[in-house]
């Protein structure tokens, strides 16, 4: 049932798209000689098109929310502006041209490289044969070793002095929405591409599944940021991480607290990573979010532009006082 859903939803999606292509954009193309990059091109219009629809998802189904049962209330939204340029140059524009022939090149000369010395990337249904029985459970496998891989980059992201000094950027926000998860830097956006693929590479993930969990984890990540009073229940917030968990992860020091919040809750979806990890912390609290360091709150105060020169310098050590790292 699941399955046929699936496919009836691919198959109207590549219905769609190939009219929008043929009708708008491939004369176009022909217009402009450029029909030798067509097949090419088309891949990053498919990638731009699910960006639309992403953001269209969670405009409609979190901004209600975000204004019904808000975690906390502000005077304005112009701090979320930023924040809202970095989701549309994320899942619609730029970015996503970028990436495909940054990496995709890359990554077709490494397969080959892999190949021609022997070596054939497994499958999880080769390694698991009961996986092919389902493919809904084949995907679901995929989308745990997936979110293992990312909870190990975002924690390897709070670890490294020079990696904080980008990924800090994304902590700067004092006003948490749900088009706060594609608030970061453009090379960390680059590593965090490149560690996915790597993966996805690794275990043999199916283009389908790839997709499919790609989707499932940003909307689940956007979710989570979003200025919601939400917790899932007392069961349901040891399953997936909620706002309030990843709210948490954002929250400024609490006054007396043995650690930084932010060296908690690591989790994108599964929080049974914090758990198995003793990364977990499951407070009641829906705190104020940021980082208590004046370096880090300068984004604030800056564009999309300034902010990437910012992480750049921090990066590099640069800052007269560079911004504060949970090792520290």
């Amino acid at each position: 049932m699941i399955s046929t859903v699936f496919t009836s939803v691919g198959e109207a999606w590549a219905d769609a798209l190939a009219r929008i292509w043929d009708a708008l954009l491939l004369p176009a193309l022909y217009s402009l000689g450029l029909m030798a990059f067509s097949e090419d091109l088309f891949a990053v219009f498919e990638a731009s098109m699910l960006g639309v629809v992403e953001v269209g998802i969670l405009v409609i189904l979190l901004r209600p929310l975000e204004a019904l049962i808000p975690a906390e209330r502000w005077q304005g939204r112009r701090a979320v502006r930023v924040d809202i340029l970095y989701t549309i140059l994320a899942r619609v524009g730029i970015i996503p041209l970028a990436f495909f022939f940054i990496l995709s090149p890359i990554e077709l000369e490494i397969e080959a490289l892999l190949v021609a010395n022997g070596w054939i990337r497994p499958t999880l249904e080769q390694l698991l044969p009961f996986l092919g029985i389902s493919s809904v459970w084949a995907f679901v496998a995929y989308l745990i070793v997936f979110d293992f891989g990312e909870y190990w980059r975002h924690r390897l992201q709070h670890q490294f002095r020079w990696w904080w000094g980008l990924h800090s950027l994304h902590h700067s926000q004092r006003h948490l929405s749900f088009w706060s998860d594609n608030r970061n830097h453009l090379i960390d956006d680059i590593i965090g591409a490149f560690w996915v693929a790597g993966v996805a590479t690794l275990v043999g993930t199916p283009p389908e599944h790839f997709i499919l969990a790609l989707m499932a984890a940003r909307f689940i990540e956007s979710l989570s940021h979003a200025n919601i009073r939400w917790s899932f229940g007392r069961v349901g917030q040891y399953l997936l991480v909620s706002p309030r968990f990843h709210r948490q992860h954002h929250a400024l020091d609490y006054e007396g607290e043995p650690f930084r919040m932010y060296d908690r809750n690591f989790a994108v979806l599964f929080p049974i990573w914090d758990i198995l990890f003793r990364t977990a912390y499951f407070g009641p609290e829906y705190p104020a979010t940021g980082v208590r360091d004046p370096m880090v709150d300068r984004d604030n105060r800056l564009g999309w532009w300034g902010q990437q020169v910012l992480g750049i310098r921090r990066m590099l050590g640069l800052t007269s006082r560079h911004s504060t790292h949970p090792a520290e």
